[in-house]
Protein backbone atom coordinates (compact mmCIF):
# COMPACT_ATOMS: atom_id res chain seq x y z
CA UNK A 1 0.00 0.00 0.00
CA UNK A 2 1.40 3.37 -1.03
CA UNK A 3 1.66 6.27 1.33
CA UNK A 4 0.13 9.65 0.54
CA UNK A 5 3.56 10.99 -0.39
CA UNK A 6 4.02 8.07 -2.77
CA UNK A 7 0.72 8.83 -4.50
CA UNK A 8 1.61 12.52 -4.79
CA UNK A 9 5.02 11.67 -6.20
CA UNK A 10 3.49 9.24 -8.72
CA UNK A 11 0.54 11.42 -9.76
CA UNK A 12 1.17 15.11 -9.00
CA UNK A 13 -1.75 16.09 -11.22
CA UNK A 14 -4.13 15.13 -8.40
CA UNK A 15 -2.23 17.23 -5.88
CA UNK A 16 -2.64 20.32 -8.05
CA UNK A 17 -6.25 19.47 -8.97
CA UNK A 18 -7.05 19.01 -5.28
CA UNK A 19 -5.36 22.31 -4.41
CA UNK A 20 -7.39 24.04 -7.14
CA UNK A 21 -10.63 22.55 -5.80
CA UNK A 22 -9.75 23.46 -2.20
CA UNK A 23 -8.89 27.04 -3.10
CA UNK A 24 -12.07 27.35 -5.15
CA UNK A 25 -14.15 26.04 -2.23
CA UNK A 26 -12.48 28.55 0.11
CA UNK A 27 -13.18 31.34 -2.41
CA UNK A 28 -16.84 30.37 -2.64
CA UNK A 29 -17.10 30.27 1.15
CA UNK A 30 -15.47 33.67 1.67
CA UNK A 31 -16.26 35.57 -1.53
CA UNK A 32 -13.02 37.53 -1.15
CA UNK A 33 -12.01 37.44 -4.81
CA UNK A 34 -8.38 36.78 -3.90
CA UNK A 35 -8.40 32.98 -3.99
CA UNK A 36 -10.06 32.69 -7.40
CA UNK A 37 -6.83 33.46 -9.22
CA UNK A 38 -4.77 31.07 -7.10
CA UNK A 39 -7.36 28.36 -7.77
CA UNK A 40 -7.21 28.95 -11.52
CA UNK A 41 -3.41 28.94 -11.36
CA UNK A 42 -3.44 25.60 -9.53
CA UNK A 43 -5.75 24.17 -12.21
CA UNK A 44 -3.44 25.37 -15.00
CA UNK A 45 -0.47 23.96 -13.08
CA UNK A 46 -2.29 20.60 -12.85
CA UNK A 47 -2.70 20.56 -16.62
CA UNK A 48 0.94 21.57 -17.12
CA UNK A 49 2.08 18.79 -14.78
CA UNK A 50 -0.05 16.23 -16.62
CA UNK A 51 1.12 17.28 -20.08
CA UNK A 52 4.72 18.38 -19.54
CA UNK A 53 5.77 16.49 -16.41
CA UNK A 54 7.96 19.17 -14.81
CA UNK A 55 9.77 18.52 -11.52
CA UNK A 56 8.06 19.44 -8.24
CA UNK A 57 10.12 22.63 -7.75
CA UNK A 58 9.37 23.70 -11.33
CA UNK A 59 5.65 23.04 -10.81
CA UNK A 60 5.73 25.19 -7.68
CA UNK A 61 7.43 27.99 -9.63
CA UNK A 62 4.81 27.69 -12.39
CA UNK A 63 2.03 27.94 -9.79
CA UNK A 64 3.65 30.93 -8.04
CA UNK A 65 4.29 32.81 -11.29
CA UNK A 66 0.77 32.18 -12.58
CA UNK A 67 -0.80 33.24 -9.27
CA UNK A 68 1.16 36.48 -9.10
CA UNK A 69 0.59 37.35 -12.75
CA UNK A 70 -3.12 36.51 -12.79
CA UNK A 71 -3.81 38.39 -9.56
CA UNK A 72 -1.99 41.52 -10.72
CA UNK A 73 -3.60 41.43 -14.17
CA UNK A 74 -7.07 40.91 -12.71
CA UNK A 75 -6.67 43.81 -10.30
CA UNK A 76 -5.42 46.00 -13.12
CA UNK A 77 -7.85 45.14 -15.92
CA UNK A 78 -11.06 43.75 -14.45
CA UNK A 79 -13.62 46.29 -13.24
CA UNK A 80 -14.99 46.14 -9.73
CA UNK A 81 -18.55 45.32 -10.79
CA UNK A 82 -19.65 44.36 -7.28
CA UNK A 83 -19.07 47.84 -5.92
CA UNK A 84 -21.98 50.21 -5.90
CA UNK A 85 -21.42 53.50 -7.76
CA UNK A 86 -21.79 55.45 -4.52
CA UNK A 87 -19.84 53.00 -2.38
CA UNK A 88 -21.56 50.63 0.03
CA UNK A 89 -25.01 49.57 -1.20
CA UNK A 90 -26.09 49.09 2.39
CA UNK A 91 -25.31 52.69 3.38
CA UNK A 92 -28.85 54.06 3.57
CA UNK A 93 -27.68 57.62 4.24
CA UNK A 94 -25.08 58.07 1.46
CA UNK A 95 -27.55 56.79 -1.14
CA UNK A 96 -29.63 59.94 -0.51
CA UNK A 97 -27.11 62.20 -2.28
CA UNK A 98 -28.89 63.81 -5.21
CA UNK A 99 -32.37 63.23 -3.75
CA UNK A 100 -34.74 66.14 -3.23
CA UNK A 101 -36.90 66.93 -0.24
CA UNK A 102 -38.30 69.79 1.79
CA UNK A 103 -37.44 71.63 4.98
CA UNK A 104 -39.63 70.43 7.86
CA UNK A 105 -39.06 73.58 9.87
CA UNK A 106 -37.19 76.83 9.34
CA UNK A 107 -33.40 76.51 9.39
CA UNK A 108 -31.53 78.74 11.81
CA UNK A 109 -27.76 79.10 11.85
CA UNK A 110 -27.57 76.65 8.94
CA UNK A 111 -29.16 73.78 10.95
CA UNK A 112 -32.60 72.24 10.65
CA UNK A 113 -34.58 69.18 9.67
CA UNK A 114 -35.59 67.96 6.22
CA UNK A 115 -37.99 65.38 4.86
CA UNK A 116 -36.24 63.26 2.20
CA UNK A 117 -37.18 59.86 0.80
CA UNK A 118 -40.02 59.34 3.27
CA UNK A 119 -38.00 60.13 6.41
CA UNK A 120 -37.09 63.12 8.50
CA UNK A 121 -33.37 63.86 8.79
CA UNK A 122 -31.16 66.32 10.65
CA UNK A 123 -29.58 68.59 8.07
CA UNK A 124 -27.06 71.36 7.60
CA UNK A 125 -27.44 74.04 4.96
CA UNK A 126 -24.51 74.20 2.55
CA UNK A 127 -24.88 77.90 1.75
CA UNK A 128 -26.71 80.64 3.57
CA UNK A 129 -27.78 80.92 7.18
CA UNK A 130 -31.54 80.41 7.02
CA UNK A 131 -34.16 78.47 5.08
CA UNK A 132 -37.95 78.70 5.39
CA UNK A 133 -40.13 75.73 6.34
CA UNK A 134 -41.40 73.90 3.26
CA UNK A 135 -38.55 75.11 1.06
CA UNK A 136 -37.25 72.66 -1.50
CA UNK A 137 -33.79 71.18 -0.80
CA UNK A 138 -31.37 68.82 -2.53
CA UNK A 139 -29.01 66.50 -0.64
CA UNK A 140 -25.40 67.24 -1.64
CA UNK A 141 -23.48 65.33 1.02
CA UNK A 142 -23.51 63.39 4.26
CA UNK A 143 -21.69 64.01 7.53
CA UNK A 144 -22.36 61.02 9.79
CA UNK A 145 -26.16 60.84 10.05
CA UNK A 146 -26.60 64.52 9.16
CA UNK A 147 -27.43 65.47 5.58
CA UNK A 148 -25.79 68.43 3.88
CA UNK A 149 -28.36 70.20 1.73
CA UNK A 150 -28.68 73.21 -0.56
CA UNK A 151 -31.68 75.11 -1.76
CA UNK A 152 -33.21 73.13 -4.52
Amino acid sequence: MDTILGVVADQPFWLWAGLAAGLLAAEIATGSGWLLWASASAAVTAVAVALLGPSHPTAILIFAALTIASTLLARRYLPRAAEAPGGDINDNVARLIGHRGSAVSAFQRRAGRVFVDGKEWAAELEDGEALDAGASVEVVGVDGARLKVRRG
